[in-house]
């Protein structure tokens, strides 16, 4: 299995990222407007550590099978990251840590 992160309660806080083990997590390019709202969690890498989940300060990190109903749409949406997106690619994490193209209240 995977864990999933939920589009509308990622903050991009980034802490996520520092804790895989398996370099899995990747941030959508903040000025991109389709991808730039959370991060991305590539459901072929993630070995399902769980790592991720007591480090994120939303709490927008679950597994997929106990992924909210209202954020199912979410599973598809972090495995389109990688197959339709732009998947992984070279970016600085400080840079790319809160707000977004989507959430301009994000933090900064």
């Amino acid at each position: 299995m995977t864990h999933v992160i939920v589009s509308s309660l990622c903050t991009r806080e980034g802490d996520c990222v520092e804790v895989c083990p398996v370099d899995c997590i990747i941030p959508g390019p903040k000025d991109d407007k389709t991808w730039g709202d959370i991060f991305f969690i590539d459901p072929d890498t993630c070995i399902d550590c769980g790592a991720c989940v007591p480090v994120c300060p939303p709490e927008a990190i679950f597994p997929e099978e106990d992924t909210p109903e209202e954020h199912e749409a979410d599973i598809k949406r972090n495995a389109d990251f990688f197959t339709e997106g732009p998947g992984y690619w070279d970016y600085d994490l400080e840079e790319q840590r809160g707000g977004s193209a989507n959430k301009g209240k994000g933090k900064k």
